[in-house]
């Protein structure tokens, strides 16, 4: 069954974003978060969040036909078709041929959903037609390149497009021949390098322009009927790459794309191969954004549209507001992108004030494992996460005040130092435990699973190594360590618990001091007298 809760504001994961009305969604490893517009205080509200796979989501895409409907696919190869108003799941199709790396639903049918994984090929799911089933189509398969993503266009009915890691684009229409692995970068003609396309929307006023971005090379507008490159379009720096774009639908022409590296958003037009603004909105790069058209209310009155009789496209130029100069109407769009970024944060930025209308920052961006207070200041709270990390919240303004260096596989366990040393042990699945300063804000001694030109014992322990380095190495068997306590009565002494069926207690400086052989464990804590106190499944003989 799925999981509708109310969600803390606590621990604000973001992944991969989209919108349709008055509502968006965003979606972490494991569960999609869905925001809806609350017309009396015309602010977007956080309404549900549903959790149903098990592995990594991979891709969502709203219905272009009904708002209730979306559509979500995973790492466990499974797609689910969910109501919003309905809160539950409406259809799902397990056991899918490879894990789809992208979705969306199909142009022709409000019941068909298009998926695809890896060298393809595409496959479409009737999931609620009088003969349910899943095909394949006629002519999206033998891709001779992995494919990144897909898009349908919004209007030409049954062209679509894929991005491949390759860097090429594959661009099908009925009734027209396939042009297969075209249109890739300049530079990476007649080389076997790879740059993927990173991201990929038609133009919304045309039949054939469309714009891509590859990871190294950039932006371009192509045009996918006469396989042309239209406009390249420079950055200021040869160091910036692009992650995600979104055109803004209330200004024609206009579009902004948002940096990997530095959560840099620049705002772009097609008739200028530089940026017309940016603006640095964080210090990690972009996951993911989406433009919403100018939701809220109360901001979207004074903006100005093209008349219906003129006919305008993406080489358009934007009309301003007649309270605006040109180039400031060119770099203040009406509209408000959902941006997502790499360390978890998620918002909602008003592109005109130049503003946030919320901004969830430094979340963990999958489940958390475990959460201490700190001993001596419980306005601190440290929380252990699946994403490798552990992060230090301060519980009077919610928001994240430290967090740990990451890359740690999963962080199962922490537990405080005692007294005013000011730091935390964490127990990972495939690092083993280590030691991290805050104060510092590294981490200052590891006991590690695995030791680099060491042999374990008999016992499948390695007890006390040293390293030239002097760093201090443990082994828990190749098993992740699943709990960590560190005496609060000796601050010299922690205790871990495994996998392996061993429970360690040793000393920070690595002499082993007691180890108890288990069946299971998944609690330890050392007492004020130094004992052990375990919560577990089973135990067996103690042996020393």
């Amino acid at each position: 069954m799925s999981g509708w809760i109310r969600r803390s504001l606590l621990t604000p994961d973001g992944e991969d974003g989209q919108a349709s009305g008055d509502r968006f969604a965003y979606c972490a490893t494991l569960a999609i978060y869905i925001y809806q517009l609350d017309q009396q205080y015309n602010e977007f509200k956080l309404r549900s969040i549903m959790s149903e796979h098990k592995k990594t989501i991979t891709a969502i895409s709203w219905c272009p036909d009904n708002p209730d409907l979306f559509v979500s696919a995973s790492a466990d190869n499974l797609l689910i078709i969910w109501n919003v108003a309905g809160k539950k799941a409406v259809a799902r199709l397990d056991n899918t041929k490879g894990v789809p790396v992208s979705v969306s639903w199909c142009w022709n049918s409000a019941d068909g959903v298009a998926f695809v994984s890896q060298r393809g090929p595409l496959y479409i799911w009737d999931y609620g037609g009088s003969d349910p089933g899943v095909t394949v189509h006629k002519e999206a398969h033998s891709f001779l390149s992995d494919i990144c993503l897909f898009r349908w266009h919004p209007t030409k009915k049954g062209k679509l497009v894929f991005g491949h890691t390759d860097g090429s684009l594959s661009v099908f229409q009925p009734g027209c021949k396939s042009q297969k692995h075209v249109l890739r970068p300049e530079s990476l003609e007649g080389t076997d390098e790879e740059d993927p396309v990173s991201a990929l929307e038609w133009d919304l006023l045309s039949a054939d322009y469309l714009l891509v971005s590859n990871l190294h090379n950039g932006i371009r507008l192509v045009d996918s009927e006469g396989l042309a490159c239209i406009t390249s379009f420079c950055f200021p720096s040869a160091a910036a790459s692009v992650q995600c774009l979104a055109w803004v639908p209330s200004a024609p022409g206009m579009f902004i794309t948002g940096d990997s590296q530095v959560g840099v958003l620049r705002v772009w037009n097609v008739s200028r191969s530089t940026p017309l603004d940016s603006f640095k909105l964080k210090k990690t790069g972009f996951h993911a954004l989406h433009v919403l058209n100018s939701p809220l209310a109360k901001k979207a009155q004074g903006s100005c549209s093209p008349s219906k009789s003129q006919h305008t496209s993406s080489t358009s130029e934007a009309v301003p507001p007649p309270t605006l100069s040109q180039n400031r109407a060119f770099s203040l769009p009406p509209g408000h992108a959902v941006c997502c970024f790499m360390d978890g944060g998620v918002g909602l930025y008003d592109m005109g004030a130049k503003k946030w209308d919320f901004l969830r920052d430094l979340g963990h961006v999958e489940t958390i494992f475990d959460c201490k207070f700190k001993p001596d200041d419980p306005n601190l709270l440290a929380t252990a996460s699946f994403d490798g990390t552990i992060k230090i919240w301060d519980t009077n303004t919610l928001t994240a005040v430290y967090t740990s260096p990451g890359n740690e596989g999963v962080v199962y366990s922490l537990s405080w130092a005692p007294g005013d040393l000011n730091c935390i042990a964490g127990a990972t699945s495939r690092n083993g435990a280590f030691i991290w300063d805050v104060r510092k804000g590294k981490i200052i001694t590891r006991f590690n699973e695995v030791c680099s030109g060491l042999k374990a014992a008999e016992t499948n322990f390695i007890e006390v190594v040293k390293l030239q380095t002097d760093v201090v190495f443990f082994q828990h068997g190749k098993n992740g360590i699943f709990c960590i306590s560190w005496s609060h009565k000796d601050s010299k002494r922690i205790a871990t618990c495994s996998g392996d069926g061993f429970c360690i207690i040793r000393t920070i400086d690595g002499k082993i001091l007691h180890k108890y052989k288990i069946l299971c464990g998944f609690s330890v804590r050392l007492g004020p007298k130094q004992q052990v106190n375990l919560k577990l499944l089973d135990f067996l003989p103690k042996t020393r």
